[in-house]
């Protein structure tokens, strides 16, 4: 007994040790740009972890009226030519429109491949699996070429189009991310839906008045991964999107970083942006939490 209580004890101390480096490295980096949105060295070289100096500026440059950028010992505010909080509005705009037209393409596709028997069913799910292994990214300069047909991509006499268009380009293939929320769908019991049309209720009413109502773990997450991913993209929002003031946050505060000369002004502004806009995501997720994890637990189940 002695030796094998050894025995699980060393492995324990093994397995924790791995874990607590792997959560150093998952971490640093995190906590290092932290650290640095509150530098008052504004310059991506820095020779200490901790900053020497804190300040808020990086933060309050973000917004209108910040006391600006020190440049060749002269103090310049530039929020009109870096519009932080247009970008902020943008991104917003397109997750939160995205994140409706996508949440209710997946329940509907979910529902009917749950619950109605078609021809070409199962084929059509097992494409939609197929076509799921590649990435997206993969059809970035089609959705761009087809967008740009009807004005809806790098349009500069309505750059609003833009934003549209990349709303639309997040959701419209949204429905063949199904498979976890038809898993959730195949656990409400049909029964529900026998007993309902015996009383004359349609299949439309069922699934609104009855399976959404029962649906509240995976409408939170379906929900929460159709905001994350418009919210968190650069490469699609960068391609669609040319004009300056119609830019999401990925697109906008990346231009702070492409030239030297600019790294050395905005770096640390640059680390305020990203913590400031990844905020909306951390209190969605410590509110829904325990939504979002009987969510993808409940849509696992049974497929």
């Amino acid at each position: 007994m002695t030796g094998l209580r050894s025995k699980r004890i060393i492995s324990d101390t093994v397995i924790y040790i791995v874990l607590l480096v792997m959560v150093f490295i998952w971490l640093f980096p995190l906590v290092w740009m932290i650290l640095r949105a509150f530098d008052a060295n504004t310059s991506s070289t820095s020779l200490t972890v901790f900053p020497t100096e804190f300040t808020f500026d990086n933060f309050r440059n973000l917004f209108p009226g910040g006391p600006g950028v020190v440049s060749g010992g002269v103090l310049t505010p530039d929020y009109k030519s870096n519009p932080y909080m247009t970008w902020f509005v943008n991104t917003l705009c397109i997750a939160l429109g995205s994140c409706v037209i996508s949440t209710l393409f997946v329940l509907m596709v979910s529902y009917a491949l749950s619950r109605l028997r078609f021809k070409m069913r199962k084929k059509l799910m097992n494409i939609s699996l197929i076509l799921g292994l590649f990435p997206g990214f993969l059809s970035m300069i089609a959705l761009y070429y087809i967008f740009k047909q009807f004005g809806l991509a790098n349009n500069e006499d309505t750059p609003f189009l833009n934003l549209v268009g990349l709303t639309l380009a997040y959701s419209l293939a949204s429905g063949t991310g199904f498979y976890i929320v038809k898993g959730f769908f195949d656990t409400v019991p049909i029964a529900i839906d026998e007993a309902a049309r015996i009383d004359g209720a349609t299949k439309n009413r069922i699934f609104w008045r009855m399976i959404i109502p029962l649906s509240k773990p995976i409408i939170i997450y379906t929900v929460l991964t159709s905001f994350i991913g418009p919210w968190c993209d650069y490469i699609l929002a960068s391609v669609f999107v040319n004009d300056p003031k119609q830019y999401t946050i990925a697109v906008g505060i990346r231009q702070w970083v492409t030239e030297r000369e600019m790294v050395g002004k905005y770096f640390a502004r640059f680390c305020a942006g990203g913590v400031f806009v990844s905020v909306p995501i951390v209190i969605l997720f410590l509110f829904m939490q325990k939504f979002y994890v009987a969510g993808i637990t409940g849509g696992a189940a049974k497929g």
